[in-house]
């Protein structure tokens, strides 16, 4: 089969679209013949030789695809070939064929084709991981999303609305917010010409944010306790703001919040599993019925993999970026 592959850490065009041999599926895992992958920061990182895969798990980038089962390891059940599916994977999108763990696929969800479907496990699993999973954010509570024009971002305005909960977003352009607005999402804050936490303050009477979803890490680490509200949880899941910031516990003990940090990539398989589950089950019905949509900036083949990632590293992309075969 071919894949893309990355011989020498580098800029996009270090993205190489090579002949590698077949994968085969061990105990409890899948053969998925690819039809579309996405596209992720974390590529980026592995592209640029900061995120390596986690061990065993194939060296290609793409973190998730859609396609249609090509066979079927040992000890699975529950799924035949030829089943149309999209999974969350620790590596090996970029590529004809991949395989998966059978708990980490999903099923195309109804009105959904299959290569938009592409573009739904990582931020679907991100998203109500973070947000519901460990900040349990619930009806009429307040959710600051930073990044809300991302393929994170305009996950978690839709699932915060599907729940009730009020959405308050930052984005670098006025077209960003407006996509932003026709999502749901209740306040627009232009980070580059406004202030999020005292915008964010005005728009909740000083209340702050109940919950908080971040892809900056320590650059906005200060502004954003001081932007939670008592009991408030902050949950980082990006630091393209840097990996170390000072943290006041004092701010942090005088409103009982919590910050978190996770990642998805590295998790255990059973952990991994336990998340598919729930987005099945709770995400996938409101995908169903037309409440929650993924957002697509646009499709390109997957040997222009190179030209994807300029797009992602030049910002202008609202929603996922899409590579098909």
């Amino acid at each position: 089969m071919h894949a893309i592959t990355i011989p020498k850490p580098g800029g996009p065009d270090a993205l190489v679209w090579a002949e590698v041999p077949d994968p085969v599926p061990g105990e409890g895992e899948v053969l998925v013949e690819v039809v579309a992958s996405a596209v992720n920061r974390a590529d980026i990182l592995q592209r640029q030789g900061f995120y390596d895969p986690p061990l065993g798990s194939l060296p290609y980038p793409g973190l998730e695809c859609a396609g249609r089962i090509a066979a079927i390891g040992p000890g699975v059940s529950g799924w035949a070939v030829g089943d149309e599916v999209c999974a969350l994977l620790a590596g090996g999108g970029y590529a004809e064929k991949t395989v998966v763990p059978s708990g980490q696929l999903l099923p195309v969800p109804p009105g959904t084709s299959l290569v938009e479907a592409a573009a739904l496990p990582e931020v679907a699993c991100t998203v109500w991981s973070n947000v519901f999973m460990v900040a349990h954010l619930r009806p009429g509570e307040v959710l600051l999303v930073h990044g809300g024009s991302s393929g994170v971002g305009t996950m978690a305005i839709q699932l915060a609305k599907a729940v009730g909960a009020r959405v308050v977003v930052t984005a670098g352009s006025a077209e960003k917010l407006e996509r932003c607005a026709e999502l749901g999402a209740d306040v627009l804050i232009n980070y580059r010409e406004q202030d999020f936490v005292a915008e964010l303050h005005k728009a909740t009477d000083d209340a702050g944010a109940d919950v908080i979803l971040d892809i900056m890490g320590a650059k906005y680490l200060e502004r954003n306790v001081k932007a939670l509200a008592v009991n408030g949880r902050l949950a980082i899941i990006g630091l393209q703001g840097g990996a170390k910031g000072e943290l006041n516990l004092g701010a942090l003990l005088g409103k009982r919040a919590a910050v978190t940090a996770t990642s998805l990539r590295g998790r255990p398989v059973s952990e991994k599993a336990a998340i598919v589950a729930a987005v099945r089950e709770h995400v996938w019905p409101l995908i169903g019925t037309g409440q929650v949509r993924p957002v697509i900036d646009r499709t390109l083949p997957m040997n222009e993999a190179p030209a994807a990632h300029r797009v992602l590293e030049e910002s202008g992309h609202v929603g996922k970026v899409l590579l098909t075969l």
